[in-house]
């Protein structure tokens, strides 16, 4: 990174952090401008000259940051709904511990399916992207992919029995 890329980042850097607490709060921010200030690093060659330039080519960066982010939670709260969809509870209010048993259940799976389940659930893959991610044939990851939701499935209705 050059010296000026530097300086722009250490001269935005409390602005930043700013921006993220008036959108998010202050657990996640730090981790928002961490992010930011990686990614800003690994592009440094593509940030404008100019100061100014430089600053609302940054804050693009937090932005779609932010966005990121964003994604993220939808996905995570569409899994928990899809999962009480098949736990058979539509609860308006979750309890403090909801979602322990699905984790739970997902860690039972083993390494390679829970990956799967997680790239396909909290990151959005489709089952053809966590293929390649793997590094496996679709086919397999397609078959791996119906064992796990019938595991999850069994592993999920015996603990509403039990």
């Amino acid at each position: 990174m050059t010296r000026s890329a530097s300086e722009v980042l250490t001269r935005n850097a409390d602005d930043l952090l700013v921006y993220f607490r008036r959108r998010v709060g202050d657990v996640d921010a730090a981790d928002l401008l961490a992010d930011t200030l990686v990614v800003a690093w690994r592009r440094a060659s593509t940030m404008p000259s100019e100061p100014e330039d430089a600053r609302a080519w940054l804050f693009g960066v937090a932005h779609n940051t932010l966005l990121n982010h964003r994604r993220g939670i939808r996905r995570r709260n569409r899994l928990a709904d899809r999962l009480r969809g098949l736990m058979g509870t539509d609860s308006t209010s979750p309890a403090a511990d909801d979602g322990i048993e699905v984790r739970a259940a997902i860690d039972e799976l083993g390494p390679e399916r829970a990956e799967l389940v997680r790239l396909v659930h909290w990151e959005g893959f489709s089952l053809a992207d966590a293929a390649q991610i793997l590094g496996k044939p679709a086919s397999t990851v397609r078959n791996h992919y119906q064992q796990a939701k019938e595991e999850l499935r069994a592993a999920l209705s015996q603990d509403l029995v039990t």
